[in-house]
C-alpha cells in the first residue's frame, strides 16, 4: 500500500492499553500492559524492524475496506484479492487478567493464501527478545516483559522474525492469540478466540446501550464515546490524551510529543461529554482520579499525570527511532509536566463544579482541598505562565490563563452560592472582579478590537474562543464578536482554525503545524451562540468529514496535504465532537450551560 498516513490506522483496546492497526493488516503500535508502557510493536515510528504484527494476503490485495462491528471496538478488515476475499477480525477483550490481542482470519470467497509475520521488539523497538517454543505456544522474553503466541497454524522462526503461511477457504477461521505476561511468571491459559469475540462484542454493545444521547449525529457521538471509553485506564478512571507518542504536528517537524498521559486541562469538557452520553459512572471515576492526582500542595499541581496519578514523567528522546514519516525526535515522557500553567487551576475548579452540577457530590475533604487550591490561586494569578499550549518559550501573561483564573474564582463563588458550601466568598468575588478588570485593561487590543494572545500582544489566539464557553463574556458582546473576526482573519485556513501564529519568539520551536481540530469545534460553538447556526453546522460537518473511515480523529489537520496530524486518536478532538453535537442538537451544552449559572464578567 505504500507509506501509511495517520488516518490509515484504526484503534483497538481493552481500557488498559491500546493498539493501532493499519489498513494493510499490520499492528504497528502496541504498548503493554498499560497505555504508557514500552511498545513491543513500534514500527509506527520507524519500520518493520522496530516491531509489528502483519496478517494479510500473501502478495498483497487489490484493495481493502474496514469497519467496526456496530457499537463495538471490534475491527473487521476485508481484503479483496484475485483469488478471493478474506476478513481479518482484530480486538482486545476487556481486561480480565493479562492483556490479549486476538486476530481471527475468516475466509469469505475463494481460497486465499495468507501470510503472518510477527516481529517483537520490546522497549520501543529496541530490544530483541529470546524466542522459543514453550508448552504448545511461542514464548518471547526480554527483561520484565514476555509475550506468548498461540496459533492455529504452524509458525517458523527465522532472522528474529516469526512467520506463517496458510490458506483460508470460505467459512474457515484461523485464530491467533497474543498475550502479555510478566516474564517471571508462566503464561496463563489463553482465551478461546471465538468465545472471546462474542463476549467482547456483547460487552461493548451493552455499554453502548446505556448511551442517553439521542440527538442529531448520534452515530458519530457514539463512536466518539466508545473511543473515550477505550482511552480510559479502567483501574483508576484516568483518561489519556491519546494512545500514541510523537506522531508529528508537522510532517518532518519537531513538534512531536508523548500524549499517553492524563491532562487536567481535558477534565471539564471530558466530564461534560461523559454526562451528555449518560455515563455518570465513568464521569465519577474521572472526577475521582482528578482529586487523587491533584492532591497535595497546590503550588506543585501539574498539568498532567500518569494514568495512575504518577508525577514523574521525565522526557527522553529515543535516538534509534527515525519517527513517523521521518519526523524526529521521538519522545517518551513530557517535559511540560514541569511547567507552570495557571489555567489548569481554573480547569480543575470548573471540572469539580461540573461534577456537582451533574450530581457527582464530593465530600468535605474534597471541598477543603478546593479551598486550599483557591488560596494558592489568589497569590499566583498575577504571575506569567507557559499557558494552554505549553509553549517552550518565555513565560507570558497569557489571556486564556488569566480567564481561567477568573473561572477558578467564579466557580468557587458558585460553590457557596449554589451548593451551600462554606468559604470566603466575598474575597473570591473581589478577586474575580480584579482578574476581570486586569484582562479588560491588559488583554484587549482596542486598535484591533480583539482579545489578544498575551498582554502587550496584538495577535489573537484560538484559545480565546473559549471565553464565552466558560462564561467569561457573552458571545455577542462586541469585544467577542471582534475577537472571532480577528481569528477568522488571522487563523482560519480553508475552514479550519490554527491555534496561533507559530513563532519561535512565542513558543521556542520552529514554526509550522496543522489546524487544531478542537479549536475549530470551539469556533462552531461560538457561531451557534452568535445565532449563526447555518455556519456552525457547516463548520461542524466539515470537521466530521475529517474523520477517517472508522470515525477517528487526530489532534490536527494539514489543509495543504489534506491529512490528519498529531497523536491519534485524540481524546480531546472526540470530546469536543460530542459537546458540539450536543450543543447544536439541543441548543444547550457547555457553551450555554456554564454561563447560565450566574452573571458574566
Amino acid at each position: 500500500m505504500g507509506e501509511l498516513k495517520i488516518e490509515d490506522y484504526a484503534l483497538i483496546g481493552d481500557t488498559h492499553s491500546a493498539a493501532l492497526v493499519g489498513l494493510n493488516g499490520s499492528i504497528d503500535w502496541l504498548c503493554l500492559p498499560r497505555f504508557d508502557s514500552g511498545a513491543c510493536f513500534a514500527s509506527l515510528l520507524g519500520n518493520e524492524s522496530n516491531g509489528r504484527w502483519l496478517i494479510a494476503p500473501a502478495g498483497g490485495a487489490r484493495h481493502s475496506t474496514r469497519r467496526y462491528r456496530a457499537d463495538t471496538l471490534v475491527l473487521e478488515t476485508d481484503f479483496e484479492t484475485d483469488a478471493g476475499s478474506v476478513r481479518v477480525i482484530d480486538f482486545m477483550p476487556p481486561r480480565q487478567g493479562e492483556p490479549d490481542v486476538i486476530r481471527i482470519v475468516e475466509g469469505l470467497r475463494g481460497d486465499v493464501a495468507m501470510e503472518m509475520e510477527l516481529i517483537i521488539r520490546f522497549d520501543y523497538g529496541h530490544v530483541v527478545p529470546w524466542v522459543r517454543q514453550v508448552d504448545g505456544h511461542l514464548g518471547a522474553i526480554a527483561g520484565p516483559d514476555a509475550l506468548a503466541l498461540w496459533s492455529d497454524v504452524p509458525t517458523l522462526g527465522k532472522d528474529f522474525t516469526t512467520r506463517a503461511e496458510f490458506t483460508v477457504r470460505p467459512g474457515e477461521r484461523v485464530c491467533f492469540v497474543l498475550m502479555w505476561h510478566p516474564s517471571h511468571e508462566p503464561a496463563p491459559a489463553p482465551l478461546k478466540p471465538i468465545d472471546a469475540l462474542e463476549d467482547t462484542t456483547r460487552w461493548w454493545r451493552e455499554w453502548v446501550a446505556a448511551c442517553s444521547f439521542q440527538g442529531r449525529w448520534r452515530d458519530q457521538v457514539v463512536r466518539s464515546l466508545i473511543t473515550l471509553k477505550a482511552l480510559t485506564y479502567a483501574p483508576t478512571g484516568g483518561l489519556v490524551a491519546a494512545p500514541t507518542t510523537s506522531l508529528p504536528e508537522r510532517i518532518g517537524g519537531v513538534r512531536n510529543w508523548d500524549y499517553r498521559f492524563c491532562w487536567l486541562r481535558d477534565a471539564t469538557y471530558s466530564l461534560y461529554a461523559l454526562t451528555i452520553g449518560g455515563y455518570t459512572e465513568e464521569a465519577t471515576a474521572w472526577r475521582n482520579w482528578l482529586l487523587r492526582a491533584a492532591a497535595g500542595d497546590p503550588a506543585s499541581l501539574q498539568t498532567m499525570y500518569g494514568v495512575a496519578g504518577e508525577r514523574r514523567l521525565t522526557e527522553l528522546e529515543l535516538e534509534w527511532l527515525p519517527g513517523f514519516a521521518n519526523s524526529r525526535p521521538v519522545r517518551i515522557g513530557n517535559a511540560a509536566v514541569n511547567q507552570f500553567q495557571l489555567d489548569v487551576y481554573g480547569e480543575l475548579m470548573d471540572a469539580l463544579h461540573v461534577g456537582r452540577r451533574s450530581g457527582i457530590r464530593g465530600d468535605k475533604a474534597a471541598w477543603a482541598f478546593e479551598r486550599t487550591l483557591m488560596r494558592f490561586v489568589d497569590r499566583a494569578w498575577k504571575e506569567p505562565d507557559e499557558g494552554i499550549w505549553e509553549v517552550r518559550g518565555p513565560r507570558r501573561h497569557f489571556v486564556h490563563s488569566k480567564v481561567m483564573a477568573w473561572v477558578a474564582f467564579d466557580r468557587a463563588v458558585k460553590a457557596v452560592e449554589r451548593f451551600g458550601l462554606d468559604g470566603p466568598v466575598d474575597e473570591w468575588r473581589q478577586s474575580r472582579v480584579a482578574v476581570r478588570d486586569q484582562i479588560w485593561r491588559e488583554g484587549f487590543s482596542v486598535a484591533r478590537n480583539t482579545f489578544t494572545q498575551y498582554y502587550g500582544s496584538t495577535e489573537p489566539d484560538a484559545s480565546l474562543l473559549m471565553l464565552p464557553l466558560v462564561g467569561f463574556i457573552d458571545a455577542n458582546d462586541p469585544r467577542m464578536l471582534g475577537t472571532v473576526a480577528a481569528i477568522e482573519q488571522d487563523l482560519l485556513v480553508d475552514g479550519f482554525v490554527r491555534r496561533y501564529r507559530t513563532d519561535e519568539t512565542v513558543d521556542g520551536l520552529p514554526p509550522g503545524e496543522g489546524a487544531f481540530i478542537a479549536c475549530t469545534f470551539w469556533l462552531a460553538d461560538n457561531y451557534s451562540l452568535q445565532g449563526r447556526r447555518d455556519e456552525a453546522v457547516r463548520v461542524f460537518e466539515g470537521l466530521l468529514s475529517l474523520c477517517n473511515d472508522v470515525g477517528l480523529l487526530a489532534e490536527e489537520y494539514d489543509v495543504g496535504l489534506k491529512r490528519q496530524l498529531g497523536n491519534f486518536p485524540q481524546a480531546f478532538s472526540h470530546v469536543m465532537l460530542i459537546n458540539t453535537a450536543h450543543n447544536l442538537s439541543s441548543g444547550r451544552g457547555p457553551a450555554v450551560d456554564r454561563p447560565s449559572d450566574g452573571p458574566r464578567a
